[in-house]
């Protein structure tokens, strides 16, 4: 043993893993990520059994050891200076996307496309459920007010902070499969915003017939594609493919 317990550490993963069974090394937060040629030649049990390691699985091609916040760094500046094949996380990723087949594919490829939208609509749902409870009678007349002391002007604007992100979400999904699709993301935008311009008849109101589809040729019915998630990904998809062949 070394005075140096990362370079310990290091080391035994290696051996354990294999020098030439591994591929490419990287690392995010807390895991060590290993592209490896056969994992099944990788004794786990002797992995999770090196000081520091708290967990290991496999998923996608990669082998991921799991050491925490402020020691994989360390562990892989020493695998690093062993001459390990190391690559940055997105080129890595990269790789494990191009291992994914069928559903895990299609799932994954949809995560990308929602994840970075989950914090806006966290943010107005919140906003929206407060809403609820402070524009609401039932709730005033504990302190015995009603929603009559609120101006109507004051409804609207908080109708803006709570309702833009629903009414506009084709918009966003549509931008962000554009980004996953490898297209210009303010094509994706403004495409999106075509799919919910205020043109068209508004999909909700449509289906509550207060509303009726435009409809093109005498047989197909046009209208907002507020709501629809599904929608938005086919358009983001199919734009971002043709732009990229053009």
């Amino acid at each position: 043993m070394t005075n140096n317990k990362y370079h310990d550490i290091a080391s035994e993963i290696l051996e354990i893993v294999g020098p030439d069974n591994i591929v490419s090394a990287t690392h995010c937060a807390t895991r060590l990520r290993l592209i490896v040629k056969d994992k099944d030649k990788i004794d786990t049990k002797a992995i999770e059994k090196v000081d520091e390691v708290k967990g290991t699985f496999f998923n996608s091609g990669q082998y991921q050891i799991i050491l925490g916040t402020g020691i994989v760094n360390k562990v892989f500046e020493e695998l690093e200076a062993m001459n390990v094949s190391t690559i940055d996380k997105s080129q890595q990723d990269e790789y494990v996307k191009s291992q994914e087949k069928g559903i895990k594919a299609l799932m994954r490829t949809i995560g990308d496309i929602v994840v970075p939208i989950v914090p806006v609509i966290a943010a107005t749902s919140l906003f929206l459920g407060l809403k609820g409870v402070i524009f609401n009678d039932n709730v005033l007349s504990l302190f015995g007010l009603s929603t009559d002391i609120f101006p109507d002007y004051l409804n609207s604007l908080v109708s803006v902070l709570t309702d833009t992100v629903f009414s506009f979400l084709p918009a966003l999904i549509t931008m962000s499969a554009f980004c996953v699709f490898k297209g210009t993301p303010m094509i994706g935008l403004v495409i999106g915003l075509m799919l919910v311009a205020p043109q068209l008849p508004n999909a909700y109101s449509v289906a509550s017939g207060d509303a009726k589809a435009i409809m093109v040729g005498g047989f197909l019915p046009v209208m907002g594609a507020q709501g629809s998630v599904v929608t938005a990904i086919l358009t983001g998809y199919i734009g971002a493919t043709i732009e990229r062949k053009l």
